[in-house]
This record gives C-alpha cells, structure tokens and sequence, in this order.
C-alpha cells in the first residue's frame, strides 16, 4: 500500500514518520506543504476526512499563538483556506492519504501499524 506523507521537512514528527515507512518498507512519497501548498479543494477535502478545521489545525503550535486574535476565529471555509494558505504551517502534520484516498493525521508507531496493517 502506497501512500503521500505531507508535512514539513524540517518537522522532527514528519522525520519520525518518513523514517518509519522506510523502515518497514512502505512505498510513499513526501510533500513539503509549505513549498507545495495545497489547493483549497485539498484542505476542504482533509477537513472533512479528519473532523473539521479544529482538528485539522494545530492551535497548540508557535504559529497559532502568535496569530492576532482575531485571526483566531474564521467563520468560515474560506477564512479557514485563506489562514491555511497563508500559515501552511497550522496544519497538524503529518497529514497522510493513501492510494485509497482514506487521510489520516498525526504520528505514532501504533496508529501507523493500525493504518497501514501491521497489527
């Protein structure tokens, strides 16, 4: 089962994760999605496998923190797409899709042997 890794490469948890499907030999590729930014369909589409923007955005980051307050709050989608466009970085990474299309997000050894059928 192949599947797309996206996150930041200078992120230790996207490093921790490439490094684990090399190790159990999982074809994948890497997205870096700060110099590939998504396209909003692309988030709409994360959003919605993973539970909402609330889920799909780190709000325990640097990045969120330092937001002006009122850039805390979007109402909508696309207030939602035109902070992620601007703040890639928000995204709780990694993000993986799989050749199936079913996305997950975040990283542990247990959840990516549960994800890709190694329990």
């Amino acid at each position: 089962m192949a599947a797309t890794l996206y996150g930041l490469d200078n992120c230790d948890t996207c490093r921790k994760a490439r490094n684990w499907l090399l190790r159990f030999g999982i074809e994948h590729r890497f997205v870096d999605y700060r110099e590939q930014r998504q396209p909003p369909e692309t988030l709409l589409a994360w959003k919605d496998a993973v539970g909402g923007w609330d889920a799909l955005v780190n709000k325990s980051s640097t990045t969120w923190r330092q937001l002006a307050p009122n850039r805390k709050a979007p109402g909508s989608d696309p207030e939602w797409k035109l902070l992620l466009k601007e703040y890639p970085q928000l995204v709780r990474r990694p993000v993986v899709v799989l050749d199936g299309g079913s996305v997950s997000q975040g990283f542990s050894d247990n959840g990516f042997k549960k994800l890709f059928g190694l329990l």
